[in-house]
């Protein structure tokens, strides 16, 4: 039986082939594209579980891609950069990519990081209710279904954003330095910067709007969750 279906989408063929051999070798099933319009076409026929996506791509370039993507879909985007350049790791973060590699990468860290995603938007098996949900203000996060409601309304998260939710809701008034969210969210040692966690931070606010829930900064240290 096939594992889940990924999407690689690289103009460099040696890229992609490379990933696709290693994601193979794990049991995930992978198709590749070597443009953006081969990646929309793939992506809107095949819906795969999670897609790689390099942002300097010719024609349709990545940006784009994540753009379309997410107009319709909350599949998770790991995006590739052949540059160092925060900006468009930040670039590509707000426009939704759940993570980033930075090219040349090891991999096999492109594999940790596929399976680091994939297990955050994969609902937990746990069968005790009573664990299952945190109440906090008018927010409730179920942690079996992996939703999130305010006063009622279903908000749509993606993974890292619920994940950050659900760390600061069970340890509220907590103060967590931008370090720890990396290591305890992205669940693996993580080499990028910080600023990540800032961009992940800024749209958890403004879907939070409107709650009685606040994400409030600690200037010089990092974040808390506090009741408005």
């Amino acid at each position: 039986m096939a594992g889940p279906l990924i999407l690689v989408v690289d103009d460099e063929i040696n890229i992609a082939d490379l990933a696709r051999m290693y994601l193979t070798k794990e049991g995930f099933e992978v198709i590749t594209a070597n443009d953006g319009d081969e990646g929309l076409r793939l992506f809107r026929s095949r819906r795969p579980t999670l897609v790689v996506l390099d942002l300097m791509l010719p024609g349709v370039d990545g940006y784009e891609v994540c753009r379309q993507i997410r107009k319709d879909a909350n599949t998770p985007i790991i995006m590739l950069t052949a540059r160092g350049d925060d900006v468009d790791r930040i670039v590509g973060l707000e426009l939704g990519a759940d993570d980033y590699l930075t090219k040349p990468f090891n991999p096999r860290e492109l594999v940790a990081r596929v399976k680091a995603v994939l297990r955050r938007y994969t609902p937990s098996s746990s069968s005790d209710e009573e664990h299952s949900r945190i109440s906090i203000g008018d927010v409730i996060i179920d942690l079996k279904q992996r939703l999130v409601t305010i006063a009622g309304r279903t908000v749509e998260l993606r993974a890292k954003e619920f994940e950050l939710l659900t760390t600061f809701a069970q340890n509220p008034n907590t103060v967590f330095d931008r370090e720890k969210l990396l290591n305890q969210v992205w669940g693996y040692d993580y080499y990028g910067d910080s600023r990540t966690i800032d961009v992940h931070v800024t749209h958890l606010r403004e879907k939070l709007e409107g709650s009685k829930i606040k994400i409030q900064t600690v200037w010089g240290v990092g974040y808390k969750l506090i009741l408005q």
